[in-house]
Protein backbone atom coordinates (compact mmCIF):
# COMPACT_ATOMS: atom_id res chain seq x y z
CA UNK A 1 0.00 0.00 0.00
CA UNK A 2 1.25 3.35 -0.85
CA UNK A 3 0.43 4.42 2.92
CA UNK A 4 3.39 2.09 3.68
CA UNK A 5 5.72 3.80 1.85
CA UNK A 6 4.25 7.96 1.95
CA UNK A 7 2.90 8.12 5.18
CA UNK A 8 5.00 10.09 8.09
CA UNK A 9 4.05 9.97 11.92
CA UNK A 10 4.80 10.61 15.19
CA UNK A 11 2.41 8.04 16.75
CA UNK A 12 1.50 4.72 16.36
CA UNK A 13 -0.72 2.97 17.84
CA UNK A 14 -0.79 -1.09 18.07
CA UNK A 15 -3.17 -3.23 18.88
CA UNK A 16 -3.58 -6.83 18.92
CA UNK A 17 -7.54 -8.44 19.17
CA UNK A 18 -7.88 -12.51 20.47
CA UNK A 19 -11.34 -13.45 20.47
CA UNK A 20 -13.86 -10.32 21.08
CA UNK A 21 -10.81 -8.62 23.18
CA UNK A 22 -9.15 -6.29 21.50
CA UNK A 23 -6.02 -4.00 23.86
CA UNK A 24 -4.31 -0.98 21.87
CA UNK A 25 -1.00 0.88 22.94
CA UNK A 26 0.85 3.85 21.85
CA UNK A 27 3.90 4.18 20.55
CA UNK A 28 5.62 7.84 20.27
CA UNK A 29 7.87 7.91 17.26
CA UNK A 30 8.76 9.76 14.22
CA UNK A 31 9.78 8.58 10.76
CA UNK A 32 9.15 9.34 7.25
CA UNK A 33 6.91 5.67 6.97
CA UNK A 34 6.47 2.62 8.49
CA UNK A 35 9.08 1.29 5.50
CA UNK A 36 11.67 3.85 6.10
CA UNK A 37 11.53 2.50 10.34
CA UNK A 38 11.95 -0.98 9.65
CA UNK A 39 12.92 -1.90 6.16
CA UNK A 40 16.43 -1.79 6.70
CA UNK A 41 16.63 -4.64 9.21
CA UNK A 42 18.07 -1.50 12.14
CA UNK A 43 17.25 -2.24 15.32
CA UNK A 44 15.25 1.18 17.12
CA UNK A 45 14.12 0.47 20.36
CA UNK A 46 11.56 1.63 22.53
CA UNK A 47 10.34 1.99 26.37
CA UNK A 48 7.11 1.01 26.97
CA UNK A 49 8.38 -1.99 29.31
CA UNK A 50 6.96 -5.62 29.32
CA UNK A 51 4.30 -5.15 31.09
CA UNK A 52 2.81 -3.03 28.45
CA UNK A 53 3.30 -5.09 25.83
CA UNK A 54 1.65 -7.67 27.72
CA UNK A 55 -1.84 -6.08 28.62
CA UNK A 56 -1.81 -6.49 24.39
CA UNK A 57 -2.49 -9.57 25.23
CA UNK A 58 -4.20 -9.65 28.14
CA UNK A 59 -4.07 -12.06 31.21
CA UNK A 60 -2.39 -15.29 29.22
CA UNK A 61 0.46 -12.84 28.22
CA UNK A 62 3.79 -14.82 28.97
CA UNK A 63 7.71 -14.06 28.59
CA UNK A 64 10.63 -15.11 29.86
CA UNK A 65 12.19 -12.77 32.35
CA UNK A 66 15.54 -11.60 30.59
CA UNK A 67 16.92 -9.79 27.76
CA UNK A 68 13.66 -7.84 27.46
CA UNK A 69 14.63 -6.02 23.93
CA UNK A 70 11.55 -4.38 22.62
CA UNK A 71 11.22 -2.13 19.77
CA UNK A 72 11.51 -2.20 15.88
CA UNK A 73 13.31 -5.13 14.54
CA UNK A 74 13.79 -6.70 18.16
CA UNK A 75 16.33 -9.74 17.05
CA UNK A 76 17.28 -12.35 19.26
CA UNK A 77 21.59 -12.84 19.09
CA UNK A 78 21.21 -16.22 17.87
CA UNK A 79 20.76 -16.72 14.54
CA UNK A 80 17.55 -19.05 15.20
CA UNK A 81 15.58 -17.63 18.13
CA UNK A 82 12.68 -15.24 18.36
CA UNK A 83 12.48 -11.75 16.37
CA UNK A 84 9.28 -9.32 15.92
CA UNK A 85 9.35 -6.41 13.40
CA UNK A 86 7.25 -4.75 16.29
CA UNK A 87 7.42 -5.89 19.33
CA UNK A 88 9.57 -7.54 22.39
CA UNK A 89 11.43 -10.77 22.71
CA UNK A 90 13.13 -12.33 26.23
CA UNK A 91 15.54 -14.59 26.88
CA UNK A 92 16.18 -17.11 30.27
CA UNK A 93 19.84 -15.91 30.40
CA UNK A 94 20.90 -11.62 30.55
CA UNK A 95 22.36 -11.72 27.06
CA UNK A 96 19.48 -12.28 24.07
CA UNK A 97 21.38 -15.59 22.93
CA UNK A 98 18.74 -17.67 23.08
CA UNK A 99 15.56 -16.07 23.32
CA UNK A 100 12.76 -18.22 23.66
CA UNK A 101 9.61 -15.97 23.61
CA UNK A 102 7.84 -13.07 21.80
CA UNK A 103 5.27 -10.55 22.13
CA UNK A 104 4.67 -8.67 18.83
CA UNK A 105 3.76 -7.70 14.98
CA UNK A 106 6.05 -9.57 12.45
CA UNK A 107 7.24 -12.49 14.53
CA UNK A 108 9.05 -15.71 13.59
CA UNK A 109 12.02 -17.81 14.74
CA UNK A 110 11.81 -19.73 17.77
CA UNK A 111 9.66 -21.43 19.10
CA UNK A 112 8.49 -21.41 15.16
CA UNK A 113 7.74 -19.42 12.35
CA UNK A 114 3.82 -20.16 12.82
CA UNK A 115 2.38 -17.35 14.42
CA UNK A 116 3.60 -14.29 13.06
CA UNK A 117 1.14 -11.75 15.60
CA UNK A 118 0.90 -12.38 19.05
CA UNK A 119 2.75 -14.04 21.74
CA UNK A 120 4.86 -17.24 22.20
CA UNK A 121 6.87 -18.87 25.00
CA UNK A 122 7.85 -22.56 24.87
CA UNK A 123 11.44 -22.13 26.49
CA UNK A 124 12.91 -22.22 29.98
CA UNK A 125 10.43 -20.83 31.90
CA UNK A 126 8.18 -18.07 30.51
CA UNK A 127 6.83 -16.40 33.67
CA UNK A 128 3.26 -17.55 33.04
CA UNK A 129 4.30 -20.81 31.51
CA UNK A 130 4.40 -22.03 28.01
CA UNK A 131 1.65 -20.19 25.94
CA UNK A 132 0.84 -20.40 21.89
CA UNK A 133 -1.65 -17.14 21.22
CA UNK A 134 -2.62 -15.74 17.63
CA UNK A 135 -3.80 -12.21 17.39
CA UNK A 136 -5.40 -10.01 14.49
CA UNK A 137 -2.71 -6.99 14.54
CA UNK A 138 -3.85 -3.41 14.27
CA UNK A 139 -0.86 -0.86 13.22
CA UNK A 140 -2.06 2.76 12.74
CA UNK A 141 0.12 5.52 12.47
CA UNK A 142 -0.83 9.46 13.28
Amino acid sequence: MPTYWNTSFTKICLGMKIGPQMKFTIINKQANSLYSLISEGKYHATSLGRNTWKTLIGSQASLQNNCNREGFNAVCDGVTFSKARIGIISDDNNGCLTCGSRIGFGTGGRPGDFNTCGNEASYYQPDNGETHIKAMGFILVQ
